[in-house]
């Protein structure tokens, strides 16, 4: 067993420190808020992310970054996208050679276009940078509903490795080395689920939202591939996996948020609404100047864009969508 470190006190992190603490291992977490840390330490829970969750006692957390990973030969970022470079930054002097940091985060930087594992390779140069990713609700997790996601790296031995050390009979855990692949989908499988969200706030149906989510797919697999991605993972877990959970879910904040807007919400009530993290909302700008510089369309994507940023309505969005010129698929 591995002590284990994590960043972020938000639903996914607690939810794997909980499951962690629970197969064996000795789990810190850092939150920035004194309160969370209260909470976490004095009453075992933490009801703004995981609402009527009972953490196990063995579970600790700290605001001093220090303590939080003294020790640890894993350390877990699950901070939001839009955070990821500040956080990692500040960690980086207390992270030691050879430190294994598994990202769960999925989205793009904004302005610089990194994939998160290349923003925590500029800030922390000196650890191994794994990914997680694949369709895994924190709210199931934490219950321990049988959840299987992947674990990528370039350095297959450390992929392998964290995969040995999380794996349990609730938690499954494949390898992959195609870490740019793995995280394309994870990023863009976000935005497809705002636009699975507005179809069903539009109050369309289930043939809408296949069509949706099946074109959405090609739009991931054609960015993706433009990147250096491969093909094949987009049709597994973090592809197709991650899709179908994230635009079928009402635990999907990405669907939720979809759906307000669908309904007529402004952005910002939207967010209001939701009072999490939206990462479809941070990473859609990202994925559309991703597309200019690789010359890929990505007719949806550009779509939630402008609905998002540029006021276009939502029904007119669906119009431009459905009046395209004729392809072959």
């Amino acid at each position: 067993m591995k002590k284990v470190a994590v960043i972020g006190s938000g639903s996914w992190g607690t939810a794997l420190a909980m499951m962690l603490v629970n197969h064996g291992h000795e789990v810190k977490m850092w939150a920035r808020s004194q309160a969370a840390v209260d909470e976490i330490n004095e009453k075992h829970t933490n009801e703004k992310y995981l609402p009527g969750v009972l953490l196990p006692e063995g579970l600790t957390a700290t605001t001093d970054r220090a303590a939080a990973v003294e020790g640890a030969e894993i350390v877990i970022s699950a901070v939001p996208s839009r955070a990821v470079r500040s956080t990692i930054t500040d960690f980086s002097p207390v992270l030691k050679e050879g430190t294994v940091l598994v990202n769960v985060a999925k989205g793009l930087e904004d302005g610089s276009l990194l994939r998160l594992s290349q923003v925590i390779g500029e800030c922390a140069p000196q650890c191994k940078i794994c990914v997680l990713s694949g369709p895994s609700h924190a709210e199931e997790v934490a219950r321990e509903i049988p959840t299987t996601c992947l674990i990528a790296s370039e350095d297959e031995a450390t992929a392998k490795m964290v995969q040995e050390e999380f794996m349990n009979p609730r938690f499954r855990l494949y390898t992959n080395t195609d870490v740019v692949g793995v995280e394309m989908g994870a990023a863009m499988k976000n935005i497809i689920a705002l636009a699975a969200g507005m179809n069903d706030g539009l109050g369309f149906g289930d043939n809408s939202k296949a069509a949706l989510m099946t074109r959405g797919i090609a739009e991931m697999k054609r960015l993706g591939i433009a990147m250096g991605g491969k093909a094949d993972t987009f049709a597994g877990l973090s592809g197709i996996g991650d899709l179908i959970v994230t635009c079928t879910s009402m635990h999907s904040r990405n669907r939720r948020a979809g759906i307000l807007l669908g309904q007529g919400k402004s952005l910002q009530e939207t967010l209001d609404q939701v009072q999490m993290v939206v990462e479809g909302v941070n990473t859609v700008q990202a994925a559309c100047h991703l597309a200019e510089k690789y010359h890929v369309d990505l007719p949806i994507t550009q779509a939630i864009n402008d609905v998002l940023f540029h006021g276009k309505g939502t029904q007119e969005a669906v119009l431009e969508l459905m009046t395209r010129q004729g392809k072959s698929e």
